[in-house]
């Protein structure tokens, strides 16, 4: 990306901030969101089926994984109101670069992402969670829920574009949950049928919930995961980075 490209999208980001600022409820919602999701799993249907050691300690890690999947509405919903109210046809009628805009949007989620994981984080420390893999390992498995994070947005900027109004992004974020819950975020594979197991396994969502609990030294770790958990969100990147950026200038033109 150009110098000019990313002044483009730093400029975009600014703009998403300073509509945060105006907004405040909707970041302290998104925020509160999934603490509400671990608070309720860790004490009131806390025990986790298949899981060896502390519940808590594998948990915490698939909640912040599952975090990663959740809260793309807003991102979703932001696209295509601008393209609906014609703010983009202004963009473009300024010198700026293409995908500017996306990229904008997505940095700005990211932040916010980046937030969100702080908050949980120290929420699971209040728990009685505990990270035992030292401070590189800990960045790393940072690392890999962001970029989780970063290939599911732009597989949602996609599908909301794909729906076109506001309106409907709410249908199509109800695929989203059934992706997060059918992961190893709360339970272990093996305690469920062959078949369910051997689906959760494969989720990309389980693979960096695996490699995160691995660099973290909690249960239900397996080294070898991270290659995988980098491997997934690269290959999401990869199909619907250029199929989100390359729809969004059909419909702005």
């Amino acid at each position: 990306m150009t110098a000019y490209a990313l002044t483009d999208s730093w400029t975009m980001t600014r703009r998403e901030l300073a509509r945060w600022a105006r907004q405040p409820v909707t970041v302290v919602v998104n925020l509160a969101f999934p603490v509400m999701l671990l608070l309720m799993f860790g004490y009131l249907i806390g025990g986790g089926r298949g899981v060896r050691g502390d519940y808590v300690d594998y948990l915490v890690p698939g909640m912040l994984a599952l975090t990663m999947a959740f809260g793309l509405e807003g991102t979703m919903i932001a696209v295509t109101r601008d393209l609906e109210r014609g703010v983009v046809d202004r963009f473009r009628s300024l010198p700026m670069a293409d995908g500017a805009v996306l990229v904008g949007r997505s940095a700005a989620d990211m932040l916010q992402s980046a937030a969100g994981l702080v908050v949980l984080t120290a929420v699971g420390y209040a728990l009685g969670w505990r990270a035992h893999g030292g401070p590189g390992a800990f960045l790393g498995a940072m690392g890999l829920l962001l970029l989780l994070r970063f290939a599911m947005l732009w597989v949602g900027i996609f599908l909301a574009l794909v729906a076109g109004k506001p309106e409907l992004v709410q249908a199509v974020q109800i695929l989203v949950w059934p992706v997060g819950f059918l992961s190893n975020a709360f339970a272990a594979p093996d305690s469920m049928p062959g078949w369910l197991g051997t689906a959760v396994q494969w989720n990309p969502l389980s693979q960096t919930a695996t490699a995160v609990r691995d660099l973290l030294g909690g249960p239900g770790g397996e080294p070898g995961h991270a290659w995988a958990a980098v491997g997934w969100p690269l290959v999401l990147l990869a199909v619907f980075f250029p199929l989100a950026v390359g729809r969004f200038a059909r419909l702005s033109r």
